[in-house]
């Protein structure tokens, strides 16, 4: 049975995002503030995360880069706080999904589904390519045996391109899979974050290609 983790202080909340998900057969955990998240975090270990930012204690960010530090455990922050810029904050901290309150519960539970799909399938595959690899399970990337420090946006980007090696993926693409299929922001926000892989990549930057007009390719070649 798959462990859920609700770390919100408002006990309804909890109460209701509860009801639509344990007919769906998941263990439900529960957190009142952010500390007592990280301490069921480290004793638990659940299978997702649903995470509110304004908590007492340490608030959601705090836990969500806290939890980074060591985990790939998939991190949802389920908040009232629906800003473009909280969004972005919270997916290059490492967040999986953001979603803003009020929500459709069956949306919710949806997204959870399909986050816990997404990463069991990540977890069991390992891929490399011409010096350069990534390794699902410890979120790592490796080249030429040496490993490069990405932020968490930067690695899901990169995942994302090698996962479709040799296939033209559009800047809209793109955006939607790393950032979020419900961001619709700026599309220069993929480009900046491209020129960044690239250098971190060095040598191997050049496996990125640009597809003039449209996006990028990876080919690994």
């Amino acid at each position: 049975m798959e462990k859920i983790l609700i770390a919100d202080d408002e006990q309804l909340m909890r109460q209701l995002v509860i009801d639509f998900l344990k007919p769906e057969g998941y263990e439900i955990l529960e957190a009142s503030d952010g500390k007592e998240a990280l301490d069921i975090y480290d004793k638990e270990h659940p299978d997702l995360i649903l995470l509110d930012v304004m908590m007492p204690g340490y608030d959601g960010w705090t836990v969500c880069r806290e939890i980074r530090r060591e985990s790939t455990v998939p991190i949802m922050m389920l908040t009232a706080k629906g800003e473009e810029i909280d969004q972005l904050f919270a997916y290059d901290l490492g967040a999986d999904e953001y979603i803003t309150k009020p929500f459709s519960p069956k949306i919710l539970v949806a997204k959870i589904k399909a986050l816990l799909r997404r990463s069991q399938n990540e977890q069991e595959t390992h891929e490399a390519d011409d010096g350069v690899a990534i390794d699902r399970d410890a979120r790592q990337v490796v080249i030429d045996g040496k490993n490069v420090d990405l932020s968490p946006t930067e690695y899901k980007l990169l995942n994302y391109l090698m996962s479709n090696t040799g296939k033209a993926l559009s800047r809209r693409q793109i955006l939607n899979q790393v950032w979020n299929y419900d961001y619709y922001g700026d599309l220069r926000t993929v480009d900046t974050h491209i020129n960044r892989l690239r250098i971190k990549l060095g040598d191997k930057g050049r496996y990125i290609r640009t597809v003039r007009g449209y996006g990028y390719r990876y080919d690994g070649k």
